[in-house]
């Protein structure tokens, strides 16, 4: 039997091999807010849509992520899909330390309390409803409370350790 073209030598599995294989994996970006005593936020590339009836998405966050503490008793999460002119905003969200909501991010308080992104493809304002243990994160289920798709414009993509744009 010959191999076929692609495949290599299988590896153990580990931490820099699953962040090898996902390197390959192109995934929409996204952040996430919560309102705390002071709004957090990060970058997720984890976004997934999980039901339809009711509406449901989930994602991913790190127990280490500075924004934890405040996702961990948000009773609301807003979810921005961001577009491919948002680079520096998602590397911000992204970045530890970082002011993320400094003067250079442009947001307001909307439903529920929850830190909305000025010029997002589309958001979402989310009721949390579990927070499930995944080793040294939380997959977080929220249902959709409102939101608007009305942002236009081409989805901001991240693929090989970097973020990037949809080519035509």
């Amino acid at each position: 039997m010959t191999a076929s073209p692609g495949l290599g030598e299988p590896r153990t599995a580990s931490p820099d091999l699953l962040r090898s294989v996902f390197r390959q994996h192109a995934a929409g970006v996204a952040v996430i807010t919560a309102a705390g005593d002071r709004p957090v936020g990060f970058t997720a590339t984890s976004l997934n849509s999980v039901a339809a009836e009711p509406p449901l998405v989930s994602f991913g966050v790190a127990t280490s992520s500075s924004s934890w503490p405040v996702i961990a008793e948000a009773e609301h999460v807003g979810v921005h899909i961001l577009g491919e002119h948002q680079q520096e905003l998602a590397a911000t969200f992204a970045r530890s330390g970082a002011d993320r909501f400094g003067p250079s991010t442009f947001w307001r308080s909307g439903p529920e309390g929850v830190p909305l992104l000025d010029g997002v493809l589309a958001w979402l304002v989310c009721r949390v409803v579990a927070r499930v243990p995944a080793g040294d994160h939380r997959i977080v289920i929220a249902q959709v409370v409102e939101g608007d798709p009305a942002g236009g414009g081409r989805p901001l993509v991240y693929h090989q350790g970097r973020f990037t744009a949809l080519r035509d």
